[in-house]
């Protein structure tokens, strides 16, 4: 599989993922029934399998590895940063659950997935912002 279609399926991956998230936490905060919620988390946790996989895919195999490149620690802040966001996500469901205030969550989830997709979509290959 070529980098443009290893590309595409993260893209796809991280953006069903962010869907299941908000489709969790809303129903967490509409009180529904733990098991809906429950199903819908382990759902999103096997798209965190498939955003890391298709990322380390294209981190070691198409684009990354090269430690001559001047990009090259662009690349390793925004795996980080993407790991950061799925921490994130999973602190603020948590949080939720338990009815605490998830402030922190937020936040840490905001300032995570602007530097990802900053980097991402702007700075690096397969980017298309200018």
């Amino acid at each position: 599989m070529d980098a443009t279609q290893m590309a595409l399926i993260h893209i796809v991956s991280w953006s069903v993922g962010l869907i299941l998230f908000f489709v969790a936490y809303t129903m967490i905060k509409q009180g529904k029934a733990e098991k809906p919620i429950k199903i819908t988390q382990m759902v999103l946790r096997v798209f965190y399998l498939l955003i890391i996989a298709t990322g380390a895919d294209l981190f070691f195999n198409h684009y990354g590895m090269n430690v001559e490149d001047t990009q090259f620690s662009e690349y390793i802040i925004k795996m980080v940063a993407g790991i950061w966001v799925i921490a994130a996500i999973e602190m603020t469901l948590a949080k939720a659950k338990k009815g605490k205030k998830e402030f922190s969550g937020w936040l840490q989830l905001v300032v995570a997935l602007i530097l990802v997709l900053v980097l991402g979509f702007a700075r690096l290959p397969f980017g298309f912002l200018p």
